[in-house]
């Protein structure tokens, strides 16, 4: 997905690039974007559909554009699909992510050393669902957008509170999504002379 100029068409041309390599078989590679100028043709761009929010002034949207992929119907699209932020790096086989058992999957948040207790948060640069399976996220957040908004800081916030009230959230194996910042810089003070690198099992 890919809104606003923070990305240009090279990230999608990129990513595009990395699942051809690491995914075996067909399949279809779609974008959702406002932009499709400079996309390869292997891409299929599509609209983002209207969310219709309000935000203030300086507000930030927060990616709740993401939410859209909840569509009951989503361009006429069916099947299972995984959906992947512009800037992750594919470094191993994806086949994986089609087969893991659960309903919804999603990368279970990093950890932060100020935060305590059990986290239930996803982190929505890599997840899995069946289209049209999961319509309810979209249409709940649009009956309540104020107070979606006011209770949740973000989307992935909303959607791992609304898909774990019903039972329906799972996690990716940790190995296979780790954050770069978190994962493949080496702890201070080596980070000063040794190279970021791949952390094993990542995918």
């Amino acid at each position: 997905m890919k809104w606003g100029t923070k990305y240009g068409p090279e990230y999608v041309n990129r990513l595009y690039g990395m699942v051809r390599r690491h995914l075996s078989g067909d399949f279809s590679f779609i974008c959702l974007t406002d932009d499709a100028t400079g996309v390869r043709p292997e891409v299929r761009c599509l609209p983002i559909p209207p969310l219709n929010l309000n935000l203030k002034p300086g507000q930030r949207d927060g990616a709740w554009k993401k939410l859209t992929t909840f569509e009951a119907d989503l361009h006429g699209l069916r099947g299972t699909a995984l959906f992947l932020d512009l800037d992750v790096v594919v470094v191993g086989n994806l086949d994986d992510f089609f087969t893991q058992p659960g309903e919804f999957l999603i990368i279970r948040d990093y950890p932060r050393f100020w935060r305590t207790g059990t986290r239930i948060i996803g982190n929505s640069s890599v997840y899995r669902f069946e289209l049209g399976a999961h319509a309810d996220v979209l249409a709940n957040f649009r009956a309540h957008i104020e107070q979606a908004q006011r209770d949740h800081r973000n989307e992935q916030v909303y959607l791992s509170h609304f898909l774990h009230d019903q039972g329906k959230l799972g996690y990716w194996p940790a190995a296979w999504c780790p954050s770069f910042k978190y994962h493949c810089i080496p702890a201070w003070p080596s980070n000063w002379w040794r190279e970021p690198f791949i952390p094993e099992g990542a995918r």
